[in-house]
């Protein structure tokens, strides 16, 4: 059985948000991050002979894909979304003190 692999992307100017509106983006993000950590967790988990596929942005279309460039793609998004998210704690924290 192949397992596809749908792609948790952060969507173009994810960091470009109004400051008031930022709660709902932490949440957001949040959400994104723990999507992103299962999605890492199960492509490590997979055996070397699994094959992976990738989802056509905007499509219902899937490609394979190698299955350690995806873990390193998936590890590089979690990365961002951790930081953007300490980001957002960091100004919220400095608004605070203000």
């Amino acid at each position: 059985m192949e397992i596809p692999f749908r792609e948790a992307r952060p969507e173009n100017g994810a960091g470009l948000v109004p400051a008031d509106n930022s709660a709902p983006h932490k949440e957001e993000l949040s959400f994104k991050i723990k999507e992103q950590k299962i999605v890492v967790d199960e492509l490590s988990n997979l055996k070397k002979h699994r094959k992976v596929y990738r989802q056509q942005q905007n499509s219902n279309i899937f490609f394979l894909a190698d299955r350690t460039e995806m873990l390193s793609e998936s590890k590089n998004i979690l990365d961002e979304l951790k930081k953007e998210y300490q980001e957002i704690e960091n100004s919220e924290k400095n608004k605070t003190k203000k």
